[in-house]
């Protein structure tokens, strides 16, 4: 029997998608005191997705753990983001109290490219399939209920994805992502 991992991170956004990913042991947990929200940064044109805290909103997500705790091959996967301690900020079914980390963009990235910025359709959909997959609909809602900065374009890129860990979508998962957009102040563009 090998002993717990003790080193997790709490995933948001594309890891909530296991197929984005090759983390083994993922839970359905839940990080209190933050909201997610669209990040313009002057590191490029494309939107970050992070989270902010506020006191009176949580989000869930999937927390698992760092393979041989090497949190140094997770912050090359998350770039731009900082690596910050949550664990006394998450609700999780886990027996042991792991260190639990939540990846946050840095407020010195702020500000918009100079071209502007937009958010991906591929990446969206992306989440809100992993946010239907391990949340159901009532998920998938709370995401873009919990989520802000819609104000960007949104780049319809569905035909040939420029998100480099893009998934295919069923009809349904589609419509559920059409439809949430649809029910906020976003402007598409085209490809």
């Amino acid at each position: 029997m090998t002993a717990p991992s003790h080193a997790y991170f709490f995933g948001y956004g594309s890891l909530v998608n296991r197929d984005t990913h090759s983390f083994k042991d993922a839970h359905p947990a839940r990080l209190n005191g933050w909201r997610r929200t669209w990040l313009p940064t002057n590191l490029r044109e494309v939107a970050f997705l992070s989270v902010v805290e506020d006191q009176d909103s949580w989000i869930d997500g999937l927390i698992a753990p760092v393979p041989d705790a090497d949190w140094h091959a997770l912050d090359i996967r998350e770039g731009a983001y900082d690596r910050i301690p949550a664990q006394h900020m998450v609700r999780h079914p886990l027996p042991h109290s792991p260190q639990i980390a939540v990846y946050s963009v840095p407020r010195n990235y702020d500000g918009a490219a100079k071209g502007g910025h937009h958010l991906l359709l591929s990446y969206i959909d992306v989440v809100v399939q992993g946010y239907l997959r391990e949340f159901g609909s009532g998920g998938a809602q709370h995401f873009f209920d919990t989520t802000d900065g819609w104000d960007a374009p949104v780049l319809d890129d569905r035909a040939d994805p420029h998100y480099p860990r893009a998934c295919r979508l069923s009809r349904g998962e589609r419509d559920v992502v059409d439809d949430g957009l649809a029910n906020l102040p976003v402007e598409m563009r085209r490809a």
